[in-house]
């Protein structure tokens, strides 16, 4: 099968087209011929020697990147009663571990995946994984969102951005997202009640109040999202640079700042499923590119200016 390694950290350079024997799959996997793939900034981010990028390189020769897939299964392990051959899936696979989804087949535990709804592509599928996921274990299994309290998201219509939007309004919130001025109507189409322009309004001149804010930015929106929040709100950051010291600095303030990782889980990829089918949630996809192009695909996420999400096509 053809698939890419990454050689060494580095520019898009290190991602090398080869071919490699067929994926073996334990008792509890099924082996997966892979139709679509989605990018996200951890790609990048690992790519470039940061993010999981050391824990790969100890213990995996040669890194294969990615998690998120769309597919169909070909093979089916002894232990697995859920799946048969044929169905068509998709997940996160194995993350924050090694997924190996730049490839034609990939083997994946069954408990990570969820049958991918008939009335979708496995473009669409692929896209709503990793960044899905994401936004559903902010809002639901960690902030436990209910309905009536005020949302701040920032980069409201990026990869994850877009999808919480929408599963917040949802869940009945009152959603705030930030975004530029020419993403303004994408935001406001998603569901937002209001869009503020991170350019060119100051956070703390435009909402206070809020329930709950997550922040995929870090460093520099940090403390405008505590200072935003109220007493005994919530603050969940995604992967930054901001230090652990820092975030008990913030939690002096009165509120609950955290940071969180997206852990692969099946279950919750099938309540994603249902929201997909039910057009409750909707993928946007700003481009498809072809499993060659990966390189393309990778300069693209790097700009960060993608709205909505980037998949690969096998």
């Amino acid at each position: 099968m053809q698939a890419i390694i990454l050689k060494e950290a580095g520019g898009t350079e290190q991602l090398e087209f080869t071919e490699m024997p067929m994926p073996d799959f334990q008792s509890d996997e099924v082996l997966i011929q892979v139709k679509a793939i989605s990018i996200n900034p951890v790609d990048i981010k690992t790519r470039s020697g940061k993010s999981l990028y050391n824990e790969l390189k100890s213990r995996n020769t040669p890194i294969i990147l990615g998690w998120d897939i769309s597919g169909l299964i070909t093979e089916v392990g002894s232990a697995v009663t859920q799946y048969k051959k044929g169905d068509e899936v998709f997940g996160m696979i194995n993350f924050p571990g090694h997924g190996k989804a730049y490839a034609e087949y990939v083997a994946a535990p069954a408990s990570q995946l969820a049958l991918k709804p008939s009335n979708i592509s496995h473009e669409t599928a692929a896209a709503a994984t990793l960044a899905a996921l994401t936004a559903w274990q902010a809002l639901v299994t960690h902030a436990k969102v209910t309905s009536g309290q005020k949302i701040l998201i920032h980069a409201a219509a990026g990869g994850v951005g877009h999808y919480t939007v929408q599963m917040a309004k949802h869940l009945g919130a009152f959603v705030i997202g930030t975004s530029s001025a020419d993403n303004k109507d994408f935001v406001l189409s998603l569901g937002a009640d209001e869009q503020i322009d991170y350019k060119t309004q100051q956070l703390e001149d435009s909402v206070k109040d809020v329930d709950f804010v997550l922040d995929s930015i870090g460093e520099t929106t940090i403390d405008s999202s505590v200072a935003v929040t109220k007493k005994r709100g919530t603050v969940i950051v995604l992967p930054s640079g901001i230090s652990e010291e820092k975030l008990k600095n913030l939690n002096r303030s009165g509120v609950n700042c955290y940071r969180i990782l997206v852990e692969s889980n099946g279950d919750d990829m099938k309540r994603i499923a249902g929201l997909l089918e039910k057009g409750i949630i909707v993928s946007h996809i700003s481009q498809v590119f072809p499993f060659e192009k990966m390189r393309e695909a990778h300069l693209q996420i790097e700009t960060g200016k993608t709205k909505g999400k980037i998949v690969v096509a096998i």
